[in-house]
């Protein structure tokens, strides 16, 4: 709990995932059909920058916030294969407002899910890079039942 209390003393705080998505395809291989689940979360990380304004003077006072892509994969080839793989892109969509952070949750969230095909297309540019490294399992899993 120092913790998070630290990083809030700080400026800088991190939100649950305020986003979830999932996405699934099989992939043709010559052993057969691989499963590939995938299951995404956005998480959001807040910044406060500026300051309160003294009378008579603006406020400068802003929330930044970052939201990050986290993927968790889940491939399966029949029961020779089950292979599981995490990747995250940072910074997949950003943005500010203005005041304290501690009361800008809700107005951040509504931006946040402003930016659901943002997150979405990066989700699939992950799925689409993840193909390779898919494919390349498989095909190791494949090659080991052969000499074993």
């Amino acid at each position: 709990m120092k913790k998070i209390a630290l990083a809030f003393a700080i400026g800088i705080g991190v939100t649950a995932p305020a986003l979830a998505l999932e996405h699934d395809i099989v992939i043709e291989h010559p052993v057969g059909p691989i499963a590939a689940d995938y299951k995404g979360a956005v998480s959001v990380e807040t910044r406060q920058v500026g300051t309160a304004g003294v009378a008579g003077r603006p406020s400068t006072l802003r929330c930044r916030w970052t939201a990050s892509l986290r993927v968790e994969r889940t491939a399966r080839l029949g029961d020779s294969m089950q292979s599981r793989r995490s990747m995250t892109r940072d910074n997949v969509a950003s943005g500010s407002t203005p005041g304290w952070c501690s009361t800008k949750g809700k107005t951040i969230d509504r931006l946040v899910d402003a930016e659901s095909k943002t997150y979405r297309a990066a989700m699939l540019a992950m799925v689409e890079q993840d193909r390779t490294a898919i494919l390349a399992e498989a095909d190791t899993a494949r090659s080991g039942n052969r000499e074993g």
